[in-house]
């Protein structure tokens, strides 16, 4: 079983650690201050969360924008606010410090005591939904289609898509190809992402080839529509799309 797992977590791995140094050679200009990568600093958690997670052929791949500040910025983990990791996926890997940090962002890894609002909604609910981490990672896989943080000086955060035109193109050449190998290697039957942004990536890469793409509500508190039962909005687009919660 250990064997017929590490043909999976293996390439998944390798092509995550080529994203992560890929991009790690860009620059980025003002008002990008500071930018963070947890794919480095973070890559024991994340590992652990590979090796967790990742299935050949899971139905549902949800790929989500970037990595949020008190998330995956912190754990390593998708949309990983601290306590559901540590608490629900039983991951609490150590974690290192980026190489710069901004002050009003520390990297305290699990011990941050700020929760993410969207990591809860997300993995709350697939808690609620699915009990234990394996029922779900049977069916689904959360993975990133950017691995960074870009955070302005006042410590705002600056998603992908407000990038400039030529540093778009760049990130996303290597966040396409990854993602490329990351389907190429998990199988899935669908992706779907959560939020316009990451589904107009997978419609950008994959195209009219044979995987179909969809998405559900982003569950960011920003998101008026997302503050008025996430839960249960997404459920209802996930059955829509076909994908079976039972």
């Amino acid at each position: 079983m250990a064997q017929d797992r590490a043909l999976i977590t293996d390439p998944l791995g390798r092509a995550f650690r080529m994203l992560s140094a890929e991009v790690a050679e860009l620059g980025f200009c003002p008002p990008v201050s500071t930018v963070y990568n947890p794919l480095d600093y973070a890559w024991a958690p994340f590992e652990r969360y590979l090796e967790l997670g990742a299935r050949e052929g899971q139905q549902v791949l949800l790929l989500g924008m970037n990595p949020g500040p008190w998330g995956m910025a912190q754990t390593g983990v998708p949309f990983g606010s601290p306590g559901v990791v540590r608490e629900w996926l039983g991951i609490e890997e150590a974690v290192q410090k980026p190489a710069i940090e901004h002050p009003s962002r520390p990297v305290l890894g699990f011990d941050s005591p700020r929760e993410e609002v969207s990591g809860n909604r997300l993995w709350g609910w697939a808690r609620e939904r699915f009990t234990t981490p394996q029922r779900f990672f049977d069916r689904f896989f959360i993975a990133n289609y950017c691995p960074l943080v870009f955070m302005e000086d006042t410590g705002r955060n600056r998603t992908p898509d407000k990038l400039p035109a030529a540093e778009r193109r760049s990130l996303f050449s290597a966040c396409d190809r990854a993602l490329e190998e990351v389907v190429r290697v998990l199988r899935p039957v669908q992706i779907v992402g959560i939020g316009k942004f990451a589904e107009d990536r997978a419609r950008a890469v994959f195209g009219a080839r044979d995987i179909p793409v969809g998405r559900i509500l982003h569950p960011s508190p920003a998101s008026p529509v997302a503050n008025r039962g996430w839960a249960p909005q997404a459920e209802r687009q996930l059955l829509e799309l076909g994908v079976g919660l039972q």
